[in-house]
Formats: C-alpha cells, sequence, structure tokens
C-alpha cells in the first residue's frame, strides 16, 4: 500500500511509503482514520526495513499490490496511418 500525503501530511513529498500491512486497527478513531500496523518496504530489494504503526485517512490510501515479477500485460498494437 502506497501511503502518501493524500493519506496524511506527515507523509507527504519525499516522506511517502510502501507498507506491507499486517494489521487493522478495529477500534472505533475519528470518522475517515484507521490505525494501520506493518512493515515500511524497500521497493529495490522487495525487503521489509521497519515496523510501523500508521495513522492515515482511508480515502487517500493508495492500494497496489507491488510485484518484483515481470508484467505479462500485452499492448494494444500501434496503428500508423501512411502519408501523414
Amino acid at each position: 500500500m502506497l501511503i502518501d500525503g493524500q493519506a496524511s501530511v506527515q507523509f507527504g513529498g519525499d516522506r511517502a511509503l510502501w507498507l506491507r500491512v499486517t494489521s487493522v486497527c478495529d477500534k472505533p478513531t475519528y470518522h475517515g482514520w484507521i490505525w494501520l500496523t506493518g512493515y515500511s518496504i524497500d521497493l529495490a530489494t522487495d525487503e521489509a526495513l521497519a515496523r510501523r504503526e500508521v495513522f492515515a485517512q482511508i480515502a487517500g490510501l493508495q492500494i497496489q499490490r507491488h510485484t518484483s515479477a515481470p508484467s505479462h500485460q500485452h499492448k494494444a498494437p500501434t496503428t500508423r496511418r501512411r502519408g501523414v
């Protein structure tokens, strides 16, 4: 999960982090906010760096699966117009 300035001002700019979430706290908090526990990830090695507890806005969380394996998505062929 990418946590950046959209989720909390404390993670704005170069302070954004990738978090591998291990648990979500079920205790009540402010409306639209959540406590997450997990490990910050080094994208170059896919290794956990440090355990973190993060308080963030749910609407600003960017849930994305980071994979180190190459993607096998097919690109649509491009068409070229002649004489242009």
